[in-house]
């Protein structure tokens, strides 16, 4: 069994999870509130630079070639191809680029960024790569579910053919082969790519939730100011 399904059989529950949470639930059926869609649509559009950050800094630390092709071109297409997706999502609800980017990041979203970010660079590629996975992962299989829920077309089926794409598909399998090579080749830091995935996992369940039950920083919700 390849090291990545070991991680994924470990994670199981936090996929089922995701799988049943109502933000997917209602997402597939169409009849996801707008306001949970743009909270997750503004955080998210923060996420990703630290995302490609984690990408670039693990690529710029990987020893050999293959390994910087391809974290250094994830990094890429977060940059050049999600962050422009989420522009074009914002349009459609009327949030302008500038507005997208002055975003405050929400405490999950600050709290998974942190991580990733921190992973990269203090810890050895291995194990930031096994932080990148569930991102990747968790969105083709929450797409895929969620494209077997769905009845018919309706405003968010662009969000689940995109995740359902070729190209992110292949984008996934490219970085989970890499997984694998890793915990073939490293075997001492498989623990640690262990906790690294199932936090990151646990963070992208606790997204979901962020975004449908709009979540706000303690000082917010007391005073409406910023924290």
């Amino acid at each position: 069994m390849a090291f990545s399904d070991d991680l994924l059989a470990a994670g199981a529950d936090i996929w089922a999870a995701q799988f049943e949470h109502p933000f997917v639930r209602e997402l597939a059926a169409g009849d996801l509130d707008e306001a949970a869609f743009r909270r997750w649509l503004e955080q998210d559009y923060r996420y990703l630079f630290d995302y490609a950050r984690t990408y670039a800094v693990a690529g710029a630390k990987a020893r050999d070639e293959a390994a910087m092709a391809t974290l250094l071109g994830g990094a890429d297409a977060v940059l050049n191809e999600e962050l422009d997706l989420h522009r074009s999502f914002a349009g459609e609800y009327g949030v302008t680029p500038d507005e997208l980017a002055a975003v405050r990041k929400r405490p999950t979203c600050e709290a998974y960024t942190s991580f990733l970010v921190r992973t990269a660079y203090e810890r050895p590629v291995p194990v930031a790569v096994a932080a990148l996975f569930p991102c990747m992962r968790g969105y083709l299989d929450v797409a895929d579910h969620m494209a077997e829920l769905a009845d018919a077309e309706h405003r968010y089926t662009p969000f689940i053919e995109t995740y359902t794409s070729d190209a992110f598909r292949a984008e996934t399998a490219s970085i989970g082969d890499l997984l694998d090579d890793y915990g073939e080749t490293y075997p001492e830091h498989r623990e640690a790519m262990r906790e690294a995935f199932l936090t990151s996992a646990r963070l992208e369940l606790a997204f979901w939730e962020m975004a449908y039950a709009g979540e706000e920083w303690a000082t917010e919700a007391v005073d409406g100011g910023d924290p």
